[in-house]
């Protein structure tokens, strides 16, 4: 959907921005010829009325004219700065929640084409503990949002709902790092979400960056479930270059790359930085308002993302 939005922007911003051009180099001058002409050829001068008459263009190219700095500007701001999200889930809970509304930075990870996404300008790119928005590779259509837990040389292993992580060997090194557990700090227990189970928060202090999960510890693990990436036991990962591994907060509700493989780089969107509005949908069944009506604002939520 964002794609078809992204070549409708690009569309009416060329069509508009030519009606633009046109007008302001080619038909405006002819405007003020034809007024010069016309107040020639008059005894007495022209009003204010007949000039206008003379002088403005027709609705459609008007239109054109006003709009079209307005539609630039958005389809800058939108391709190439920031652009919108809704959380449609509560797969990343805690860190968002389903109604939070988004800021997705567009330049972190490189400047890309707004509708065939060809980078053309480098800039860097994520790191672990990032939030970041992508391409789902099943469906290019549709848009996920998880963190970053594997970058490009990680070897990651997810065992008994533990996080494992060996960094890259750099080149030439005398010593590689070995692999760590992700330390996780117990917060508190008890949550229940929309869902109604039991989960436990903790604190997940990742190499870049801390931030909290939830785990649902009543469930079993799902390791059967995992991609089985060939050579590598499943619940073990070897990130290849230009790829990356990302998971859910909400670690027992997250259909994320343990499930389906890695987030190729040229299917990154961008990082999620800032909760900038978050709408409550829940309602009592009485209420006779539909569910898509927002029931209050979560104005504690607004802020950055960790």
């Amino acid at each position: 959907m964002a794609m078809y939005f992204s070549l409708f922007l690009v569309v009416i911003t060329i069509v508009t921005g030519i009606v633009y051009f046109l007008d302001k180099f080619v038909y405006a001058p002819k405007r003020q010829l034809n007024l010069q002409a016309t107040q020639e050829q008059c005894a007495q001068p022209l009003d204010q009325v007949a000039i206008e008459k003379i002088t403005t263009p027709n609705a459609w190219v008007d239109t054109s004219v006003q709009v079209f700095p307005v539609i630039a500007f958005v389809l800058i701001l939108r391709s190439f700065i920031y652009e919108p999200f809704q959380i449609p889930s509560g797969s990343m809970m805690p860190t968002l929640y389903d109604g939070d509304f988004i800021l997705v930075n567009k330049f972190n990870y490189g400047l890309r084409e707004p509708v065939a996404r060809n980078k053309f300008f480098d800039i860097g790119s994520p790191e672990r503990g990032d939030v970041v928005v992508f391409k789902y590779p099943v469906d290019p259509n549709v848009d996920f949002i998880k963190r970053v837990v594997g970058v490009p040389g990680d070897r990651v292993v997810y065992q008994n709902k533990y996080l494992y992580i060996q960094p890259k060997c750099a080149e030439n090194a005398t010593s590689c790092a070995e692999m760590k557990q992700v330390v996780t700090t117990f917060k508190n227990s008890g949550e229940s979400p929309k869902s109604g189970k039991a989960l436990t928060r903790y604190e997940s202090a990742m190499p870049n960056k801390t931030h909290e999960i939830l785990v649902n510890n009543s469930q079993p693990p799902q390791n059967y479930r995992f991609f089985n990436q060939p050579g590598l036991k499943k619940g073990e990962w070897l990130v290849p270059e230009g790829k990356y591994l990302v998971m859910g907060d909400n670690r027992d509700n997250s259909l994320d790359g343990r499930f389906w493989g890695f987030v190729s780089e040229d299917a990154l969107v961008g990082e999620a930085v800032a909760i900038w509005m978050s709408f409550d949908f829940e309602r009592s069944e009485a209420d006779f308002l539909p569910t898509w009506v927002p029931s209050g604002i979560r104005f504690n939520r607004i802020g950055g993302i960790n």
